[in-house]
């Protein structure tokens, strides 16, 4: 077998292995990207790349170092959930950075945090003022919550004693053209009602579109292929 074959073969391998660990170490590794899920994802990643492209050793050293790994991961995660202490030595803890409108600059210096850094964080969540924030926590993720002073937060429904509606969550028909059978299905409808619907909007066929999706209430959201915008918006950093 030539080179090019071993290293495709192995890179099969190495492929299918980590989606599989992926799988049994969860979603947290991905929507909570901790210091130390940062260091594993490094490890994990060099080692298949090495199982992949280093031909001058075999292939099932690297693969019994990826299942050490997974296996040394989900053993952390039993004792980080039934030990508490555990887990905030293994991840760290939430940190309160603004308390009471006032920034813990200390804090801040211990965490090697910068105001930059604080700022682009508030402005992620429309805050672009820290007058208006009463309470700031950085997540174990790196991610602030940001709690506002009450004289800025928004007015809700319920403030305004005002009569709710709840439209539930959007459901795709159309995704890239292709019409979502099974869904169509669950929303008691067929192709016949899909086409009028279309129709309404002078769409002659499914293939037109790129995205639809339909609310409780009925409401479509159609975007076509063909948007006939005159220009796109640019955006300068």
């Amino acid at each position: 077998m030539n080179e090019a074959c071993v290293v495709a073969v192995r890179g099969v391998i190495s492929f299918f292995t980590l989606l599989i660990f992926a799988r049994i170490l969860g979603k947290q590794q991905i929507s909570q990207l901790t210091f130390f899920d940062y260091i594993l994802g490094i490890t994990i990643g060099s080692t298949a790349s090495s199982l992949t492209t280093d031909l001058t050793s075999r292939a099932w050293p690297h693969w019994v170092g990826l299942l050490t790994w997974t296996a040394a991961v989900l053993l952390l995660q039993v004792i980080t959930i039934k030990w508490r202490k555990a887990s905030k030595f293994i991840d760290g803890e939430p940190t309160i950075v603004i308390q009471e409108g006032k920034i813990m600059e200390e804090t801040m210096k211990k965490m090697q945090y910068r105001m930059d850094d604080l700022y682009e964080q508030l402005r992620q969540k429309e805050v672009f003022d820290v007058m208006e924030v009463k309470l700031a926590i950085l997540e174990k993720d790196g991610q602030v919550s940001v709690l506002k002073k009450p004289e800025f937060c928004q007015v809700t429904i319920q403030d305004l004693n005002l009569p709710t509606r709840d439209k539930g969550m959007a459901t795709e028909l159309i995704y890239s053209g292709i019409v979502i059978e099974e869904n169509l299905k669950q929303m008691n409808h067929d192709r016949k009602w899909l086409c009028d619907e279309l129709k309404k909007h002078n769409i002659n066929a499914p293939s037109e579109v790129f995205f639809l999706t339909v609310n409780s209430d009925g409401t479509l959201y159609i975007d076509k292929y063909a948007d006939h915008l005159q220009s796109a918006i640019r955006i300068d950093d």
